[in-house]
């Protein structure tokens, strides 16, 4: 028995992948289809469900804010197979989330074929990626999977903070868009400078634009 969750806020998808992997695995009790819409409710479902094999994760769902969500996930469950889908077929995504520790990409143009195909695979503990993008085109990049630990250690309050420096918001912007106050804000920047072992918004600005991170929707 495989259990596998779809987090992806469109029905239409879910129900199609639901679909391909039903067809594949052919007898219904060799799979088990859990489903979340955002990323609250993904994280919440892992916590409920101990023994699922693999997260087929979109990057884009409300909460998720780009690689937030797949970095937020690894934090928590660093023991958990991910594999992400998107609709955006990027090579440089692509390597990124590889070296984010996911265990594959699924462009959401993948037939139903292809996807059966690549849930088997990773399933078996193989990395699969589309054929347009061979396993040896990803290169690693041990300073960008650092970042995102660092990134990861943040708290929800501090990630969105550091969004918002990224954005240029001064201090009193961000604490008035978080509804805190602006002593609350440096205090949060500092804390953000420590755990990065940076020193000064700019520094901060690189961070969170080579991650592409962007303020979750929901809160976490």
């Amino acid at each position: 028995m495989a259990t596998l969750l779809i987090a992806d806020d469109h029905p239409l998808y879910r129900d199609a992948v639901r679909g391909a992997l039903i067809n594949s695995f052919k007898q219904l009790e060799l799979l088990e289809l859990l489903e979340a819409a955002d990323l609250n409710e993904t994280v919440e479902m892992l916590h409920q469900n101990n023994h699922i094999d693999l997260l087929l994760l979109d990057l884009h769902m409300p909460g998720s804010g780009d690689l937030f969500g797949l970095i937020h996930i690894r934090k928590l469950f660093p023991d958990l197979p991910v594999a992400v889908i998107s609709g955006l077929d990027d090579p440089d995504i692509i390597s990124k989330v590889i070296n984010l520790g996911a265990m594959g990409f699924v462009p959401k143009t993948t037939s139903a074929v292809q996807i059966a195909q690549a849930v088997t695979s990773m399933l078996e503990g193989d990395l699969w990626l589309p054929e347009s993008y061979a396993t040896d085109d990803v290169e690693l990049d041990n300073e960008f999977a650092e970042l995102a630990l660092k990134v990861a250690s943040l708290t929800p309050a501090q990630y969105k903070v550091l969004c918002y420096m990224r954005d240029g918001l001064l201090n009193k912007q961000i604490g008035y868009n978080l509804d805190i106050a602006t002593a609350t804000v440096k205090a949060h920047v500092t804390a953000i400078f420590k755990k990065l072992h940076i020193n000064n918004r700019t520094q901060a600005v690189l961070i969170a634009s080579r991650l592409q991170l962007a303020p979750p929707e929901v809160g976490l």
